[in-house]
Order: structure tokens, then sequence, then C-alpha cells
């Protein structure tokens, strides 16, 4: 298969869970959350210079070239593993950056004001991370694992999704710290007894 052949037939695919079409680069920070949400899901790849329609719009710079790499290596906190491949089609450049799932989530975004924040794929978006989904990274590289007892908190806090709620609902029908909460939902996600989902803008969690 030749290089436009490949390039068309992940066109067709559009936008997805692990492919996120960028017009161009104007600005590392918005390139670098596309990034930071792949490494902390599923891996993806960015196909840069080319429409939301799938047209070949082409990367026009050196310029947008450079803010890729910035987005990688210096809007990105760890530093990701990046790959990427140039292809000339139709006349048009386009790069394919390949991301894989990071062994060192959460990988932050960085903003211009330096503000740093985790982002998550969920179909075709890239969504702030929940402070659960931190909990949970932060759970995920104890070397000893985790243990939790059903006692008299944690069955309160089962109590309250009997139907899916929100964490500021828990927190507050659990009347337990917001801290606890997050510690205790990322543990009972991790063992199987809750879920958690991203639904009508918002992540909701209810027993599994």
């Amino acid at each position: 298969m030749d290089n436009k052949q490949y390039l068309l037939g992940l066109i067709r695919e559009g936008e997805h869970q692990q492919q996120d079409f960028k017009y161009r680069v104007a600005d590392a920070c918005k390139l670098a959350k596309s990034v930071s949400a792949f490494a902390n899901t599923d891996g993806g790849r960015l196909l840069i210079g080319v429409r939301d329609d799938g047209h070949l719009s082409g990367v026009r710079s050196e310029e947008e070239i450079f803010m890729m790499y910035q987005a990688a290596y210096k809007y990105c906190k760890p530093e990701p593993s990046i790959r990427f491949d140039t292809y000339h089609v139709e006349g048009r450049t386009i790069v394919i950056a390949t991301i894989p799932p990071s062994d060192t989530r959460p990988v932050y975004a960085l903003d211009e004001e330096g503000i740093q924040r985790a982002y998550i794929r969920i179909k075709d978006e890239n969504i702030v991370a929940s402070p659960v989904h931190l909990a949970l990274w932060r759970e995920s590289r104890k070397l000893q694992g985790s243990i939790i007892t059903c006692d008299a908190l944690v069955r309160r806090l089962l109590d309250t999704m009997q139907s899916p709620r929100t964490l500021n609902q828990i927190v507050r029908l659990a009347r337990l710290p917001r801290y606890k909460v997050i510690t205790l939902l990322a543990r009972l996600i991790r063992f199987g007894t809750v879920r958690l989902e991203y639904t009508s803008q918002q992540f909701l969690f209810s027993l599994s």
C-alpha cells in the first residue's frame, strides 16, 4: 500500500477514540492537550494538516513543525513517547504524530500560564481528567498494591451510588471529606465495585 492509500484509509475512519485531525498547528498548548489525552488513555494518532471534514490542507511552514515538537517536549510533563512521520500526498505535507499509552500516567499538558492539567480521550473528545482519575493513577503506581476494607465508611459511600452520582453529589450525601471520597472511589473502581462513566458532559459513579 502506498503512502496516499494508507493516509486516505486513515482519514476515512474519521475522528474517534484513537484518532484526531488537526487542520493546522497555531498553538502548541492546544496540541499538547491531544497528546496528553492519548497518552493517558489508549494511545492514538494526530493527523496534522487534515481538516475536520477530511480535506488535506497540509502543514504549511517550518514553524508549525516546530510547534509540534514543542507540544510533545515542552508543554507535556513528563515528556511522552511520540513518533512523527511525514507524508507527501497530492502536493501536501501531512504529519502523523503517534502517541502510545504512557507508562507514567498522568501526562500533563501545560497552558500558556504554566497551569498543568491531565486529559483523557473519550470518543472523539479530549476531556480534563477528574480527581478520581488522578487518584487511580497514583494507586496504580503503588508497588504494594491497594487494600480496602468494607467498613462503615465504605458502606456509607456505596449507599450513595444506588443511582449514578457526580463526585460532588457523593461527597454531599456521604458526608465525608472530599479527599477521602476520592481515594475510596479510586480503590473501589480498581476492585471493580464502582463504575466510572462520562455522560452528558459529566463524570458519573455507580455500582458495577
